[in-house]
């Protein structure tokens, strides 16, 4: 039998609706993302875009796919980790649909969804998977049950460094497609505070030193080029550490910052040099959005994986080497 899943994605800016089949295709996946034309992203004023637009996404959803609400098997949400009122007003959207229509509910790990989107849509079996965004900045590999956080930032995320040098120098969020289109015409290198510690990095050190130069004058697009080729240095150190201790030959990228052109580049050639495959997911699936969920909930749903309504509570902490993956076996 085919199941039918309606994902909800609303752990921070944008709110997303996709619905997916067990067979793995994506019949829908739309969303909408709050951008604030100043300052960053605050929370109530989060959940209030995701509680006036959520329910016409999921309107517009079941639209695209063609479908009622009645031909809707299963419902997924995502559970943290987040913004505790974005998940919230999420899980609230979530359970309503799911007592109304009498559907099974599930709760996903919104970074594990990242990973098996881009599983599915790369067709691999068990990457080691660079997941950049504006929250989270983790190299992840399966072993022992779980994806296990083989490295992170320390502080901050580098989607969240990007857009908070982009605010302070004056650009729109999100800073991070604005940042990248300056580097293009850097001209000079400019060192930057490098603070790869073991398999962990650090973000805050860099920044800082950024808005500094940017405040001495150096040129914006010289930063903007620095900024990215030392960042992404990082990330690709630290992922090919990854590949050598595990012996995967699988490297997907994933998240919203996988749509950066120059991070493909630089990770293509880490898996070049190790001999392995790579993946970057498409653009449509690197952000947050509701398919990811969809998917991901059919896979946890098909392994006995469920939640009743009193158990939903979101977890905003929810890290992504604390649920145990029983939709995989040992590899």
């Amino acid at each position: 039998m085919v199941l039918t899943c309606l994902g909800l994605e609303g752990t921070a800016h944008s709110f997303g609706a996709g619905v997916v089949t067990s067979e793995g295709e994506v019949l829908a996946n739309v969303w909408d993302m709050l951008s604030p034309k100043e300052g960053g992203i605050h929370p109530r004023e989060a959940s209030r875009h995701h509680s006036e637009l959520g329910p016409g996404l999921i309107a517009q959803a079941l639209q695209n796919a063609g479908l009622s609400p009645a031909e809707i098997d299963l419902i997924a949400f995502s559970r943290g980790p987040g913004l505790g009122p974005c998940l919230r007003t999420t899980a609230t959207m979530a359970r309503a649909i799911a007592l109304t229509l009498s559907v099974p509910l599930v709760g996903v790990n919104h970074c594990v969804a990242h990973v098996e989107i881009g599983c599915l849509e790369s067709g691999f079996q068990d990457p080691v998977t660079v997941y950049v965004s504006g929250g989270n900045t983790q190299i992840i590999a399966f072993a022992g049950g779980r994806y296990r956080t083989f490295g992170e930032t320390l502080d901050i995320a580098i989607g969240n460094m990007l857009d908070t040098f982009g605010r302070a120098v004056g650009m729109r969020f999100p800073a991070g497609p604005i940042v990248e289109r300056k580097a293009k015409s850097g001209k000079r290198f400019y060192p930057l505070p490098y603070s790869v510690k073991g398999m962990d990095l650090s973000y805050s050190g860099m920044l800082t030193a950024a808005k500094r130069l940017f405040n001495e004058g150096v040129s914006l697009e010289d930063l903007c080029f620095s900024l990215q080729e030392t960042a992404f240095g990082m990330l690709a150190e630290i992922a090919e550490r990854a590949i050598a201790h595990t012996k995967k030959r699988e490297l997907l990228l994933t998240g919203g910052v996988a749509r950066n052109n120059r991070l493909t580049e630089i990770l293509e050639g880490v898996a070049e040099r190790h001999d392995a495959q790579f993946h970057r997911v498409s653009p449509s699936l690197a952000g947050d959005q509701g398919a990811m969920i969809a998917w991901t909930g059919i896979l946890q749903y098909q392994a006995g994986d469920r939640l009743d309504i009193p158990s939903s509570h979101v977890l905003p902490k929810w890290r992504t080497d604390e649920q145990d993956i029983v939709w995989r076996s040992d590899l």
